[in-house]
């Protein structure tokens, strides 16, 4: 019983390193008034959210649907579903990756754009110089 449960409990911990990184990631876009640190907690957070999706499409003891090695000896494969692992859940995430990468470049062109114009990257500082405008 005490060896079942430490191995349940030990194969949950990717996901208790996703909430984790959640709420770092939440954090900082909550409570940083510094626009790079907001962009930066949104980046953490998008990370997240893929770990979470590459963890819940994992499968002990499956294989990938290309690679398949075994036959039954009459040149025919054998093939069980339950033996391969979903592969769109991992195709969804590597355009996951492509997109939040984009987005992080966007965001730092528009913090750069933003310190030019207004000379800083705090919040509370531009929203003074905005309403003295």
């Amino acid at each position: 019983m005490g060896v079942e449960l430490f191995s349940d409990i030990a194969s949950k911990y990717n996901y208790l390193g996703v909430v984790i990184l959640m709420m770092i990631g939440l954090y900082a876009m909550i409570a940083k008034n510094n626009l790079v640190k907001k962009i930066i907690g949104m980046n953490i957070f998008q990370t997240a959210i893929i770990l979470f999706y590459v963890s819940t499409a994992a499968k002990r003891g499956a294989t990938i649907p290309i690679i398949r090695h075994g036959h039954n000896g009459h040149g025919h494969e054998v093939i069980h579903a339950a033996e391969y692992i979903n592969p769109l859940p991992h195709v969804l995430m590597l355009t996951a990756i492509v997109v939040s990468v984009a987005t992080l470049g966007v965001a730092l062109a528009l913090a750069v754009k933003v310190y030019h114009q207004y000379g800083t990257l705090e919040e509370d500082e531009i929203r003074g110089q905005l309403r003295n405008k």
